[in-house]
């Protein structure tokens, strides 16, 4: 029979372990609904250029974070809403950044693929496939240079396996012993084509070639990505790079707006069984977590989406002037005198 001091013990781990749980759920929502809100502005026609939504991957993001502190970077891909929000960056400038407005997290000129904030460790996302991981390497390097016992993280798809600057980091990494976990969210797609079709090696092969310590995980499940992260954060800032595999799914196209007609009708009509706010809803409940708890956190968060939406709308475009300002040209004088 229990002792009461261990029952009272049990009964506090449960209520701890539901708490951290409600966190990262609501972690999930905010990404997923900004997502969904950013989807709809964007067939409005509110949102310039392109976005690539990372809806049915955000356990990824909330579970990985989970685990960093402040002073730790991450850089981003193309996909990288998830990754920015989950940092604990601005809602607000997140929302004027995507609509172009000056006061907007790179006032404007970043837009969805470059979204950066240095005050929250986010080092920027990136359009082209696979630069964000020289970036979390260079941030490892200065990390490890100041001796200041943050970490950097480099999220990258496995589409970006066969860019061979993944290889030069991972060997550079690994030779250095640099505070890096290299974080992939492999949902089996490479733009329009299954990685299966595209690559002749896995991670795990990758990893083991250049002799750092591999684990794949379901990266649906955010508190299973969550419990993985705690542990190889605590190694890679002791011992040096880690890699991180999360088996996930790509709910959306390539990009949006994209129809998709490359992939099997039954596979896209399966997509949900695994959705990451529904296993994380079930767990809660289980948990003993009402419905009525888990609706407060979608009203609240629903509120927050439209309070930062209105305020960017209502925002102020960048001037021409300002713009300008960060440009750097050579003058003709100073090119004469050359």
């Amino acid at each position: 029979m229990s002792q009461p001091g261990a029952m009272r013990s049990e009964a506090g781990a449960g209520h701890n372990a539901a708490a951290e749980l409600l966190a990262l759920y609501r972690s999930l929502v905010l990404i997923r609904r900004s997502e969904e809100r950013l989807s709809r502005m964007f067939a409005d026609g509110e949102v310039p250029g392109f976005i690539h939504l990372s809806i049915g991957q955000e356990a990824v993001s909330a579970g990985v974070m989970s685990a960093l502190t402040p002073q730790d970077t991450i850089a981003s891909t193309h996909r990288g809403h998830g990754h920015a929000i989950a940092k604990g960056i601005s809602l607000d400038g997140f929302f004027a950044e995507l609509l172009a407005r000056d006061t907007g997290l790179c006032r404007g000129r970043g837009g969805s693929m470059h979204v950066a904030d240095m005050s929250v460790g986010m080092l920027g996302a990136n359009g082209i496939v696979g630069a964000g991981v020289s970036i979390a390497l260079g941030s490892a390097l200065a990390h490890k240079t100041q001796k200041n016992g943050a970490i950097a993280v480099a999220f990258f798809g496995d589409g970006a396996l066969a860019e061979g600057l993944m290889h030069e980091c991972l060997n550079m990494a690994a030779l250095w012993k640099l505070p890096l976990l290299f974080v992939c969210e492999n949902n089996g797609w490479g733009e329009f084509l299954p990685t299966s079709k595209q690559l002749a090696f896995t991670l795990k092969d990758l990893a083991a070639a250049y002799r750092i310590p591999h684990v794949v995980i379901d990266g649906n499940d955010v508190a299973v990505v969550a419990e993985h992260a705690a542990s190889l954060v605590a190694e890679v800032r002791r011992d040096g790079p880690r890699v991180l595999e999360c088996m996930t799914t790509r709910v959306r196209g390539h990009f949006e707006g994209d129809a998709q007609k490359y992939r099997d009708p039954d596979e896209l009509a399966g997509l949900s069984a695994r959705d990451p706010l529904d296993v994380t809803a079930g767990q809660l409940k289980a948990l003993g977590i009402g419905e009525s708890a888990l609706a407060d956190i979608a009203d609240e968060i629903a509120a927050r989406i439209e309070a930062a939406v209105e305020a960017a709308r209502a925002a102020p475009m960048p001037s021409f002037e300002a713009a300008q300002a960060d440009v750097y040209t050579v003058s003709n004088a100073a090119r004469e005198n050359a």
